[in-house]
């Protein structure tokens, strides 16, 4: 881990969890799931991040300051999300501080929950979730499970980053990515990431309150839209535009 970026522990971490990640990114899909997950399975908050690097931005809920960056769970996982657009240049330390303690708390697999922008979402009946994983082995497990997989392209970001940090580790890891809108909230795409992570990993909850709520979710996560936009902007994400092009 970064000697510049810390991990707090506030709570006793559960051994043999799945890590979810949940970071902002096109259509806000791993962000909105995140906070699904927290919401229906009643998470708590088991430790944060400390870091000069940080942006100087404290998160307030019920009046109550929070790291931005911060890991919720229960028995079986653990999830990690940020309620911040995260810099270009924090992407690396963040992610490898994140994955190098989940490591060392023994997690037996990590996840990404995160979207794949489409030109034509807004014609789309049924969304696909498509899969990339860290070793052959894992990306078996997918398949076997019945996913697509994303046999080419891009992808850039937190799950990017989280793929190949997890490879170079033997860690087993694969992202999940939901069809979404790129600069639009997509409070569906993320019901389809939690539909295929309860497949994957039986953590199952139910989604009906995001289809049900989704002009509520698109209108309180704009201004986390507007400021993800500028980092994906500096990421070159656009790129991403290019993978179904690539899908058979």
């Amino acid at each position: 881990m970064s000697e510049e970026i810390k991990i707090i522990e506030r709570k006793e971490i559960p051994k043999e969890a799945v890590m979810i990640f949940g970071f902002p990114d096109v259509g806000l899909v791993g962000v909105i799931a995140a906070s699904h997950l927290i919401s229906e399975l009643g998470l708590e908050e088991v430790a944060y991040m400390d870091s000069r690097l940080l942006p100087p931005v404290i998160v307030l809920h019920e009046g109550l300051p929070h790291s931005p960056v911060r890991i919720f769970g229960n028995h079986r996982i653990l999830l990690a999300v940020s309620e911040t657009a995260l810099r270009e240049d924090l992407i690396y330390p963040i992610m490898h501080t994140l994955i190098d303690w989940g490591k060392a708390k023994g997690v037996t697999m990590m996840i990404s929950l995160s979207g794949i922008p489409v030109q034509d979402r807004q014609d789309l009946d049924e969304l696909r979730v498509f899969a990339a994983a860290s070793s052959p082995e894992v990306l078996k497990m997918v398949q076997d499970k019945g996913l697509e997989i994303l046999r080419e392209g891009y992808m850039v970001g937190p799950q990017a980053v989280m793929l190949q940090h997890c490879a170079t580790l033997g860690v087993p890891a694969l992202t999940l990515l939901s069809q979404c809108f790129f600069n639009y909230p997509d409070p569906e795409a993320a019901a389809k990431a939690l539909e295929q992570l309860a497949n994957l990993t039986g953590v199952k909850v139910d989604v009906s309150k995001l289809l049900e709520k989704g002009e509520e979710i698109r209108l309180k996560a704009r201004d986390m839209m507007k400021r993800t936009q500028q980092e994906l902007a500096r990421m070159r994400k656009t790129q991403e535009y290019d993978i179904p092009l690539y899908i058979s």
